[in-house]
């Protein structure tokens, strides 16, 4: 995708996320930036499974040391897939910038307002995952400061002095290390899932159009041949749409899996982490891991639901569309499209499982269950 046509044409939708993966050279551009971030996050994830390993500190630690482990793995992962799968996020983005221009480019008020609404929703969404990303990396430098003893924000473990990193100046200087990567995480961490949120609002967005323009067919005053065209113009707009889903589906379904499994055990690990917790400050901080991690996946899980009960409703949309009142041929063309519609569109998770919060409650119920066998036996 062309850089400068990229920025001659800004899409609001996606809010800074661009912007950030571009400075970072995630997309858009190829220079040092990525390297420097990506590198130093991929070698400290190494040294974090070493630390795990051969870990002589109490539970509460180790558990929590599991717990960045595994975030900084699915960080580390989607940097790696951003950087692998560049070529195809750039057209992808491409292909939203032409259907984007599109609807900006409509002179009906109610499509205009459908467009300024999801605009809306994802800024808002994106300031507020950035936000709650803010806070965790606080947290993450803050975290020691409330325990007993003297350890890093995140364990690592340091070849060849070991024994000698939590004595000065080995620990100061590990510890600013640390510092300075939290905030560069959380550039590769939460960009991702705005940038995920945003494909799936899209989607909506155009489902709701589509449904806009089949509840508004019997507004057309021209011959049965007009409505007949306009309705075909509606299913080659819904033919547009499935091929978006797909793509998602084709970008991100297999991640969605590993996130899957991820989030799953970092909950259960905070959950455990919470009764262990040895002071009310680290008590607040392992709140706040859950609240941005929960909410991240509760937003993407969301947002995948209401594409799939929105691409529904566009069947109904067009039964409501009074088809009586048009002639056979036109009712046929309609009927082609409901029957398209009986089968909703879903992000999908491994290619398999359907992204809905039903999904999200079942995960849900397998942590609880695997949180109180693990407050059994450390009980």
């Amino acid at each position: 995708m062309n850089v400068k046509t990229m920025e001659t044409v800004e899409m609001p939708i996606f809010g800074n996320t661009l912007k950030l993966m571009k400075f970072w050279s995630y997309l858009f551009v190829h220079n040092w930036r990525r390297y420097v971030a990506m590198t130093p996050y991929t070698l400290i994830n190494i040294t974090q499974y070493v630390d795990i390993y051969l870990s002589t500190e109490p539970l509460d630690f180790v558990i929590r040391n599991v717990y960045l482990a595994v975030l900084f793995t699915n960080t580390v992962v989607r940097g790696v897939l951003l950087c692998v799968q560049r070529g195809s996020y750039e057209r992808f983005i491409a292909i939203i910038k032409n259907y984007y221009i599109e609807l900006l480019q409509s002179t009906d008020p109610h499509i205009e307002q459908l467009v300024k609404e999801a605009t809306r929703l994802s800024i808002t969404i994106g300031r507020i995952n950035l936000l709650m990303g803010t806070c965790t990396c606080i947290g993450f430098v803050t975290y020691p400061l409330f325990g007993s003893e003297r350890v890093l924000p995140y364990g690592m473990y340091l070849f060849g002095i070991e024994e000698y990193k939590y004595a000065s100046p080995y620990y100061e200087f590990f510890f600013a290390v640390q510092a300075i990567m939290a905030p560069m995480g959380c550039c590769m961490y939460i960009p991702y899932t705005n940038l995920v949120v945003t494909f799936t609002l899209f989607a909506i967005l155009m489902c709701r159009v589509l449904q806009h323009k089949l509840r508004t067919l019997e507004k057309l005053r021209g011959s049965s041949l007009e409505v007949r065209q306009e309705i075909i113009g509606c299913i080659r707009y819904q033919l547009k749409l499935a091929g978006l889903v797909e793509g998602m589906n084709t970008l991100n379904t297999h991640l969605h899996l590993v996130e899957f499994l991820c989030f799953g055990a970092m909950l259960c690990v905070l959950l455990f982490s919470l009764i262990i917790a040895q002071t009310i400050g680290q008590t607040v901080i392992v709140l706040a891991y859950m609240v941005m991690i929960f909410a991240n996946s509760v937003v993407l899980y969301y947002v995948a639901n209401e594409l799939y009960f929105q691409s529904f409703y566009i069947s109904i949309a067009a039964y409501e569309s009074n088809w009586m009142d048009f002639d056979v041929d036109t009712q046929k063309t309609l009927k082609f499209l409901i029957m398209r519609s009986q089968k909703p569109l879903a992000i999908l998770v491994g290619g398999v499982y359907p992204m809905n919060l039903r999904m999200l409650q079942s995960l849900l119920n397998v942590i609880y269950s695997f949180f109180t066998l693990l407050r059994r036996i450390y009980g």
